[in-house]
């Protein structure tokens, strides 16, 4: 761990007032110590992993944390901040803040140390004396582990929950059959370096409490560990803390559960332990396969709404590089050969080697081959997100009877949970222990498959198979001002939430336009690929034109949003969202919606799901395109800007004098545009 955080990687006056500048400041440490190669990059790497879930734990701790290629090996660095900094925890500010970087391919040796950090934000006298630390020098020592924390006198308290050993501990609380009650657990989370073993930790530390046998498998990014199957066996409860799926869940079927996310395992493992415990007492144990982490309850207030988002939104996860990958090459294709490569024969049977034409239908061939698998791969994993692995065979069979019998996307959506509501439907019925070890592979694929395939070929299919052509033929036959509208909708919807669910729901419907492509749903995709660029590119005009009113980090931002706006990922605009969303998610929408919306009117396609402005040889009239995005970017800045002076106005002026001059600017931006 020393090689990991020096001295000069601490700092025990940080004087930042957002997790931006804190991150910052402790990065630029890391690159002036040539850890960390692009500070930019960088910072939007630990934004992206920020944006996941936020890295604030109770107790005034912050641990900003990423796996990224612009780290050169694994470092620590830790700021100390007088005022606390907001992380996002439920008891206030952070005052410790640790900034934790791994490079995208680093050893388990190394995540495994980085884990042992974790482990110790769990421990309250390690805390104090980070807290108590007089020199960067000694908070480095303790953090390295070089130097242990000074225990209390009196040696350590006797932890409570339990009744007092003669040894100071807890005795063990009996199970039914008089041992001690056995919990097993696994905690994971999205980059598995922190959260991961900090919910261990907290859970190890209430079992021991509790005075019970708690056992944790932790699934981070170094890999796991399984445990002894005879521990699992012996287990009288398990608690899944959890962000992604549990790796082999099927080891824990058919026992009291408490499936929760990996932040209510460091938050409240007492009562996870104390909840298990419970339901053991009544009885109450898992369905005999166990279904996934987008399938469970997680925290208890979420509902089938919830749930139903999840499972459509893994379906779509995993169809999305197919999409790419299958869209760009088909529009390649065309690009290289024209309209009538289509036509062209096999290339498996005539190829040369010097023709463009080859290559041409080479590509489209192949880009026909994967978008073939979209609809398919779309009901596979829709099931599987339902009820995990047993889900798949079910819904890749819905999938490809929708395309055979032309119900399309639409059939691929419905087919997916069928499939997953099939499974769940089968894992509930009661079976003898003895066939419990062929069911996720024999028998619940056949009966799922003969249900789902009975249900598409002969009940809902074919309604379904009239919908998906209504659909179709309603987006072959907009124009006028029906295509407008339709292109506000979408323009909104792409920069409600900047690349979450409502943006992953139009962009749905785009991408599955373009699994029947006609020349309706080639302007969709058109209308929606530039309305999702639009949000970056504002901010980063904003930021250029009247910077004064961003802070420097927020500028700093602006600079990388140019390239993520061209590319886009909507994504680029998160940081100013979540810094002023009030102000620049209207002004984003407004930009959005204008831009979709011209995008329709001029008739501008796109074969290409994914690309940005690099795909512009690829789209239909591509200068009024490029046109469309500029005018919903000039929009967006204009209002960002008009909103954000009428609420800071400039030293020594009025807010009608600060709103006058931005109104004056935003006009100046729109004739330079």
């Amino acid at each position: 761990m020393s090689s990991m955080i020096t001295a000069d990687l601490v700092d025990l006056d940080l004087s930042a007032e957002t997790k931006e500048a804190a991150a910052r400041s402790l990065a630029e440490r890391m690159v002036a110590r040539g850890r960390v190669t692009d500070l930019d990059g960088f910072l939007a790497d630990v934004a992206a992993r920020e944006a996941q879930m936020p890295t604030g734990l109770d107790g005034g701790i912050g641990i900003p944390h990423c796996r990224s290629a612009h780290v050169t090996e694994p470092t620590l660095a830790f700021g100390r901040s007088a005022a606390g900094i907001d992380f996002g925890a439920p008891d206030g500010p952070a005052d410790l803040v640790f900034l934790i970087a791994a490079p995208a391919g680093a050893d388990d040796a190394h995540l495994t140390i980085l884990s042992s950090l974790a482990r110790h934000l769990m421990d309250a006298e390690f805390t104090g004396a980070l807290r108590a630390a007089t020199s960067p020098a000694a908070a480095a020592a303790l953090i390295a582990g070089e130097e242990a924390p000074e225990t209390p006198s009196g040696g350590p308290e006797t932890p409570s929950g339990g009744p007092e050993t003669a040894s100071g501990g807890t005795a063990p609380v009996a199970a039914s059959d008089g041992a001690a009650f056995r919990i097993v657990a696994v905690t994971s989370c999205p980059t598995g370096i922190a959260h991961t073993y900090m919910a261990a930790e907290a859970l190890e530390k209430a079992g021991e409490a509790a005075g019970v046998e708690l056992v944790v498998e932790t699934q981070g990014s170094a890999g796991f560990t399984r445990l002894d199957p005879a521990v699992v066996a012996a287990a009288d409860g398990v608690i899944f803390a959890h962000d992604v799926p549990v790796r082999e869940k099927e080891r824990f079927a058919g026992k009291p559960t408490v499936d929760v996310g990996v932040k209510a395992g460091i938050n409240r493992p007492a009562e996870l332990v104390a909840e298990v415990r419970d339901k053991a007492a009544r009885g109450e144990v898992a369905a005999p396969v166990a279904a996934t982490p987008v399938e469970r309850a997680g925290e208890p207030d979420e509902g089938y709404g919830t749930k139903l988002r999840k499972w459509l939104m893994s379906g779509v996860s995993y169809m999305v590089p197919f999409v790419a990958a299958g869209g760009l090459l088909i529009a390649l294709g065309f690009a290289l050969g024209g309209w009538d490569i289509n036509k062209a024969p096999s290339v498996a049977e005539h190829f040369a080697w010097g023709q463009v034409d080859s290559w041409a239908a080479l590509m489209f061939q192949i880009g026909g081959l994967a978008f073939g698998f979209l609809v398919p791969v779309l009901a596979g994993y829709i099931a599987y997100g339902m009820a995990d692995r047993p889900g798949l065979v079910p819904g890749f069979v819905g999938g490809a009877i929708s395309l055979t019998i032309n119900a399309g996307f639409l059939g691929g959506l419905v087919a997916g949970l069928v499939a997953g509501g099939t499974v769940l439907a089968i894992q509930k019925v009661r079976i003898p222990a003895a066939l419990r070890g062929i069911m996720p592979v024999v028998v619940i694929p056949l009966l799922s498959s003969i249900v789902v395939g009975f249900l598409m070929f002969l009940v809902i299919g074919k309604p379904i198979a009239s919908l998906q052509n209504a659909l179709t033929d309603w987006l072959s036959g907009l124009s006028g001002a029906n295509a407008v509208i339709l292109g506000v909708i979408l323009g909104l919807m792409m920069c409600f939430d900047l690349g979450g669910p409502v943006n992953k729901v139009a962009y749905a419907f785009a991408v599955g336009g373009l699994a029947t492509p006609n020349e309706g749903s080639l302007k969709v995709m058109a209308a929606v690929m530039a309305a999702g660029m639009v949000p970056p590119l504002a901010m980063a005009l904003a930021t250029t034109v009247r910077g004064r009113l961003f802070t420097k980090t927020e500028r700093e931002n602006g600079k990388a949003a140019w390239v993520l706006g061209a590319s886009f990922i909507s994504e680029g605009a998160i940081p100013f969202a979540a810094a002023d969303p009030l102000r620049v998610i209207p002004a984003a929408m407004a930009g959005g919606a204008v831009t979709g919306a011209l995008s329709m009117a001029f008739e501008c396609t796109l074969r290409a799901p994914h690309g940005g402005l690099f795909v512009i040889p690829l789209i239909g009239n591509p200068l009024l395109y490029l046109l469309a995005i500029a005018a919903g970017t000039v929009v967006s800045a204009a209002v960002v800007i008009l909103l954000k002076s009428a609420r800071k106005p400039a030293p020594g002026e009025t807010r009608a004098d600060a709103a006058g001059e931005a109104a004056e600017t935003a006009t100046k931006v729109t004739v330079a545009a």
